[in-house]
């Protein structure tokens, strides 16, 4: 297949992207949710036509890994507002670190043992699998509540929660999936694993933080903040990546959050406004993508074969948010200087905070030499769908009826 044809493929699904746009407005359901449908429909139409697109597996890995997840981090991090991420910097790295870890081990098991299947399942690809759905999304959290006022200290801790579990999951992630497919050795079991993990995610904070602070420099002497910090966003990432081994996500966190501060502490409206607008449509770009790539890679033999992993999977995931949250926000409390998490907050961020991107973007880069790979990525799918066409549509009467009872006070 050409690479003409390919570039047009990506053409074509851009517009489709902004066609399905309004009609998910007009239909009042999730735009993701509609890229899936969308992307699902077109796929169908192309293979009943006999056309060939030209994607194979690893292409979605590549696609995945050095396009869009730089892309979708920096994105977050550049829009964090600072101050509010100060304030709450402690339940959200409470929810982003050591609950991730848990989620991912107690999800891990409870797949495990629900599948029971140790020869196709085995437990390292059963942690694969918890590692995929331990990140916490609040998708577009002010387009599923529409008109309905959400305070500002529930959406930085929903929002913040997003941007460092994410990076977290995908630490975890590709840790676990090296030792799996034999392309890195955990040597001497959990504590070599800790420490491989350590070494991945503060590595690549140190590179993002030196590559941050060369962006600020720049944009101090140059009047090309977007350009910066376009330049930033892939090239820590892959700096990281490929010269010093370590966390090309965490690189984007750390340099993300630099150069957000540094543009906004420059005074210059324009260069913020210009910068934002990049960004704004970069990230809308690489989610837009992901959700459409998934509905084409989407089959219904996922749901005819691999139903009870699925049901096994929402299970799992929605027991482990919830304990996940309880635990974090008991522990907030009880740390001096720390202001509790209200009720009305805990039950949101257990039902609102969704899998999505980084899911998707993770079960789509998945190799076949992960044994279970399908029922891997099977799991994943459905959780997300799960996500996205029933706990989704129930955000705004949620936070109407938490909002009604008060649940909102200390």
């Amino acid at each position: 297949m050409p690479l003409s044809f390919t570039v047009l493929l990506f053409i074509a699904m851009l517009l489709a992207a902004l066609l399905l746009e309004p009609m998910a407005k007009r239909l009042r359901i999730p735009l993701s949710a509609m890229l899936v449908a969308g992307g699902f429909a077109g796929s169908w139409l192309l293979v009943s036509q006999g056309i060939d697109t030209g994607l194979r597996w690893y292409h979605y890995n590549n696609l995945v890994f050095y396009v869009f997840l730089p892309a979708l981090i920096f994105d977050s991090a550049f829009h964090m507002d600072p101050q509010l991420l100060r304030r709450n910097l402690v339940p959200i790295l409470l929810l982003s670190v050591p609950v991730v870890l848990l989620s991912t081990l107690l999800t891990g098991t409870l797949l495990f043992a629900g599948i029971h299947h140790p020869t196709g399942f085995p437990w390292i690809s059963a942690l694969v699998a918890g590692s995929l759905l331990a990140t916490s999304e609040p998708f577009n959290f002010s387009e599923l509540t529409r008109g309905t006022p959400v305070p500002g200290r529930l959406r930085t801790l929903m929002e913040g929660e997003s941007l460092f579990s994410d990076v977290t999951t995908i630490v975890l992630f590709m840790l676990l999936l090296g030792y799996a497919t034999g392309s890195s050795d955990p040597g001497n079991g959990w504590g070599q694993a800790a420490t491989d993990f350590l070494i991945m995610a503060g590595g690549g904070l140190i590179v993002g933080g030196a590559t941050g602070l060369f962006a600020t420099l720049l944009i101090r002497l140059l009047d090309r903040c977007a350009m910066i910090s376009l330049i930033t966003a892939w090239g820590g990432y892959l700096v990281a990546e490929s010269v010093f081994g370590v966390s090309g996500v965490m690189a984007t966190l750390a340099s993300g959050l630099i150069v957000g501060y540094a543009v906004r502490t420059a005074r210059q409206q324009d260069a913020l406004q210009e910068v934002e607008s990049w960004w704004l449509h970069l990230g809308w770009i690489s989610g837009s993508m992901l959700f459409l790539l998934a509905g084409a890679t989407f089959t219904l033999d996922m749901f005819e074969e691999r139903w009870l992993a699925m049901l096994t999977g929402i299970g799992a995931a929605l027991f482990s948010r919830w304990l996940g949250v309880r635990v974090a926000a008991g522990a907030a409390s009880r740390l001096p200087a720390q202001q509790s998490i209200p009720p009305g907050y805990r039950t949101l961020m257990i039902f609102g905070s969704l899998r999505g991107t980084v899911t998707l973007a993770l079960a789509l880069s998945l190799p076949v030499e992960l044994e279970g790979w399908w029922t891997v990525q099977s799991i994943a799918y459905g959780v997300v769908f799960f996500s996205l066409f029933i706990q989704a549509p129930a955000i705004e009467p949620l936070l109407r009826r938490v909002q009604a009872r008060g649940s909102f006070r200390q």
